[in-house]
């Protein structure tokens, strides 16, 4: 049997230690899944000869009527790097969340890991190419990233200043409301279940006292048009949720957004802004992403013992089109009912 390591203070400070501030590995993170969806953080852990840790890679068992059971490292979260200080590390942790996984019985593993060397050699595992990942390096000024923007870009943040609209940081709880009917209109537009309501308040309540949350809010004549979610850690800044008011988009409040959060991100001192996960199938999104001088950089998810799970589905499939076609017939209402009461079986 797999004896899994209980929360302790080494490994705590392996992560903080060897993650590079990675958002998904913090403490506050692992409470909020947990909390809201009654999962269980399982951190498998290596060690030397000194019982010093030497690798941690953290699991989930996921076990649901709908998608069936299923091991994530970690749900709801791009990218989970596999820590280790050595080549043996990485390997005992892969066994272990192989074994892991078999002990379970579960229908598959999933480790969202992005690229590794030790996983890719594996020849028990097979890797899902369907994801990209796409990073902005942050210059001390950000008139240095205005001058290399292209024209169109630039004349869609003018346009927005010059209609009038106007980006605010959000404040407390209403807010993050006013954000949500944002994000279920644009989720229910795109034909995907959303987040509830609950899971951004959560967000909020477990970041925003550290200041590791950023809710930018777009209003247009006292209405709230668009909204960004960026989350901070360390040296990063992550753009990991945009919502918008698609009759308010000719006046361009998500550019005015995106710049706003490039401006921030400079002014505070951060290196990259994070502009998330993209299905290599989004060209429309990808390209978004590369106007603004993003690096493309690969993000494989890795499987044992084959590809399986909505993760590895392709946004062009039969199956992909379907589910989104007949989700976006659903009345918003009934959509946000759905989402919260399903989401926690998409991990």
């Amino acid at each position: 049997m797999i004896q899994v390591s209980p929360a302790s203070t080494s490994w705590s400070t392996f992560v903080k230690e060897h993650s590079a501030g990675e958002f998904y590995y913090t403490p506050e993170w692992f409470a909020l899944i947990e909390k809201l969806y009654g999962y269980t953080i399982v951190p498998l852990t290596t060690t030397n000869a000194d019982g010093e840790i030497t690798g941690f890679l953290p699991l989930c068992l996921v076990n649901s009527r709908i998608t069936g059971k299923h091991v994530v490292g970690l749900p709801f979260s791009d990218q989970c790097p596999l820590l280790a200080t050595d080549e043996t590390s990485a390997q005992q942790l892969i066994d272990k969340a192989i074994a892991f996984a078999q002990q379970e019985k579960a229908h598959y593993l999933e480790l969202r890991t992005g690229s590794n060397d030790v996983l890719a050699a594996r020849t028990d595992l097979v890797a899902g190419n369907l994801y990209t990942r796409w990073q902005l390096p942050l210059p001390a000024s950000a008139d240095t990233i205005w001058s290399g923007l292209r024209k169109p870009i630039q004349r869609q943040i003018k346009k927005a200043q010059n209609q009038g609209v106007q980006v605010r940081i959000a404040q407390d709880r209403k807010d993050i409301m006013q954000y949500y009917r944002l994000h279920l209109m644009t989720r229910s537009k795109h034909g995907m279940p959303a987040q509830s309501q609950r899971f951004f308040l959560e967000l909020w309540d477990a970041f925003a006292a550290q200041g590791k949350i950023q809710v930018l809010l777009a209003e247009y004549e006292g209405k709230v048009i668009a909204g960004m979610v960026l989350l901070l850690s360390d040296t990063t800044v992550r753009y990991a949720y945009g919502a918008s008011d698609e009759s308010y988009l000719h006046l361009g409040p998500n550019n005015l957004l995106m710049w706003t959060a490039i401006q921030m991100g400079c002014e505070q001192g951060y290196q990259t802004l994070d502009m998330g996960r993209t299905s290599s199938d989004n060209e429309g999104l990808m390209e978004f992403k590369r106007r603004w001088g993003a690096i493309k950089e690969e993000l494989p998810y890795y499987y044992y013992p084959q590809m399986a799970g909505l993760a590895s589905t392709s946004e062009t499939s039969l199956k992909f089109r379907l589910l989104t076609a007949c989700w976006k017939k659903l009345p918003l209402p009934v959509a946000g009912l759905l989402g919260a009461l399903i989401y926690r079986h998409l991990g």
